[in-house]
């Protein structure tokens, strides 16, 4: 994701590439309707920056501890539970919270895979089946998953690369969900976030590895 997007200077924040694209059809249909309809031209502008606001893209500092392991999103911890051996944990993003999300360790990208599904609110358990893309570091999985009304998950990496822990692996557009799989070695007690906890993706620490 580009940090320099056309007409960024126009903006406060800063902003994800695909939010251009995605403004672009009520930005143009203000253009036109607001000398006609001003009431409609000037709810079609809002329109327009409220979706520029919602993919703003800020820049995070994560925390010094080499062993942390960061927040892949802003929001709230949804989801904390044992999978066999392993812990997920995962965070619910709501409209308001910045929606890129982030590397919560350092490592590099085996895999990245897209798995079509339902379309279920994140906050649902049965959200789990909905489209989704995971991102797989060998060691740690990081899974990203649709809401009922946002389907368009954008992962920024690919198989190869190689990422430091809260570097930008993508975003989503319109609500979602992100669970991070973490590695064998982190255990219940390890944990530093419950459910209902608030997060903020690359700076909030959730876990601390031995």
């Amino acid at each position: 994701m580009s940090r320099n997007p056309p007409l960024a200077r126009l903006l406060p924040f800063a902003v994800v590439d695909d939010a251009w694209r995605l403004a672009l059809a009520p930005a143009l249909a203000a253009a036109v309707t607001l000398p006609f309809v001003p009431p409609v031209g000037l709810g079609l502008v809002a329109l327009t920056f409220g979706v520029l606001w919602f993919h703003r893209d800020p820049d995070r500092t994560p925390p010094d501890p080499e062993r942390a392991v960061v927040s892949p999103a802003d929001g709230t911890v949804s989801v904390v539970r044992e999978e066999g051996t392993r812990l997920r944990v995962g965070v619910y993003m709501s409209a308001a919270d910045v929606h890129v999300n982030r590397a919560p360790i350092a490592g590099n990208v085996r895999e990245v895979r897209h798995r079509p599904g339902a379309n279920r609110p994140a906050f649902d358990k049965e959200s789990e089946r909905n489209e989704q893309v995971a991102i797989d570091f060998g060691e740690y999985e990081l899974l990203v998953i649709a809401g009922w009304f946002a389907r368009r998950i954008h992962p920024a990496v690919e198989a190869g690369d190689r990422v430091e822990r809260g570097d930008r692996v993508g975003h989503v557009s319109f609500g979602s969900r992100a669970d991070v799989v973490l590695p064998a070695d982190v255990e219940r007690d390890d944990l530093l976030v419950n459910e209902g906890d608030a997060v903020r993706a690359g700076e909030t620490i959730i876990a601390e590895r031995e």
